[in-house]
């Protein structure tokens, strides 16, 4: 059966559209992204409660994927640190052929099926932890092999997929099936597939993160002050929970190093 990422574009001639065709009928099939993200929020709602349980309990949450699956997992995991002041280890993106396959396709290595979790191992991976692969076509051996290997030594498996009935989805505990349609360029999963694989896991690690107690109201509290403009938004925070003036509220940025430590420690100085 045709996977639905590879089924004919819904547009033809797209080389004889004007620019503004071209980005409205872009836009157009953007749009039915989020709808196909909001069938499947109950899939979401198991495998993040299942995560949250595991993580309380001292787990960890791996991204495995290739090519633009692989690179959208690890810009959700390299973004956790900063924005909720986890460790680096605790959220950990793997792409098949390593880090170089980052910014430049690495032939063949997604069709590996034993590289994953022979990546995974480098982490000693316990039963506590969990792997979710990310897949638009469901397919990749990378992914199959390291999300097989993983549910066999006891760790919680769930995955992202954009085709129904995919094998990937099949070999996951907890699969997340989310189908977008045909691709506006035939077969380019880096559009339709790809935002709805970014939504997904803007989903998952956020409300992963908000139980996990990494923010408070609807605040980074914990986030890393690793630059002016976060310096700056830090004291705004302090300002607006501890109704301060900027002069206290930066002393208080420095003196305690995080807006948590400083709204908590306010009422003791």
């Amino acid at each position: 059966m045709e996977k639905t990422t590879e089924k004919s574009s819904n547009y033809s001639n797209l080389e004889k559209m004007s620019t503004l065709e071209l980005l409205t009928n872009i836009n157009t099939e953007d749009k039915s992204v989020p709808l196909a993200v909001e069938k499947v929020i109950p899939l979401i709602e198991k495998l993040v409660d299942k995560l949250v349980e595991r993580m309380q309990q001292g787990g960890r949450l791996f991204y495995i994927g290739a090519g633009t699956s692989g690179r959208l997992g690890i810009v959700d995991a390299s973004e956790c640190p900063p924005t909720f002041g986890v460790p680096h280890g605790l959220v950990i993106g793997l792409i098949a052929g390593g880090d170089l396959a980052i910014r430049k396709a690495v032939e063949f290595a997604e069709d590996d099926t034993s590289q994953a979790w022979i990546d995974l191992l480098e982490y000693n991976p316990t039963s506590l932890d969990t792997v979710i692969g990310i897949a638009a076509s469901g397919s990749t051996p990378y992914v199959i092999g390291g999300l097989t290997q993983a549910k066999e030594h006891g760790l919680l498996t769930g995955a992202i997929v954009c085709n129904a009935g995919s094998l990937i989805a099949a070999a996951a505990d907890y699969p997340v099936e989310v189908i977008v349609g045909p691709e506006f360029v035939t077969g380019s999963t880096r559009m339709k597939s790809g935002t709805a694989q970014k939504l997904v896991l803007n989903m998952i690690s956020t409300s992963t993160m908000i139980k996990l107690g990494r923010v408070k109201g609807n605040k980074m509290v914990d986030m890393q002050l690793s630059n002016n403009k976060l310096i700056d938004r830090g004291v705004k925070m302090i300002m607006d929970e501890l109704k301060v003036e900027e002069e206290i509220a930066s002393n208080l940025l420095t003196k305690y190093g995080s807006v948590r430590a400083a709204i908590e420690n306010y009422a003791r100085d």
